[in-house]
């Protein structure tokens, strides 16, 4: 089972989504306050199940509306994923992965992840 981590971060709070070995899937903006970080995980468990993948990788790709998994290569040339919510607000963002094959992985286990986690506070 999945874990939302959440945890100080400056002057507000995140949370890290966590697959059931322990491994950071995803991770959220700072949030100013505690219900605002509680709205972002309930947007993460409604939304990441159903949300299709825009592959931007490519170079033509078909937009998908939000909420969806964006797909796409960073700076360094390895492949990352944001969740949109409905309204295009990026609510989970991956780390750097070595390949896209890797990177569709880590959105199958946000996807198998996220409904069910439960919520840990780290001090």
């Amino acid at each position: 089972m999945g874990t939302y981590e959440v945890k100080k971060s400056g002057d507000g709070v995140m949370f890290s989504l966590k697959a059931g070995n322990g491994e950071i899937i995803g991770t959220s903006e700072v949030y100013n306050t505690r219900d605002s970080l509680d709205t972002g995980i309930a947007s993460v468990r409604k939304n990441a199940a159903a949300a299709p993948v825009e592959d931007q990788t490519t170079e033509v790709f078909e937009q998908r509306a939000c909420p969806k998994f964006e797909v796409f290569a960073d700076k360094s040339g390895k492949a990352r994923f944001r969740l949109k919510a409905r309204n295009g607000e990026i609510i989970l963002a991956s780390q750097g992965y070595a390949s896209k094959q890797n990177c569709l992985a880590g959105i199958e286990s946000v996807k198998a992840n996220a409904a069910g986690a439960v919520v840990s506070e780290i001090t």
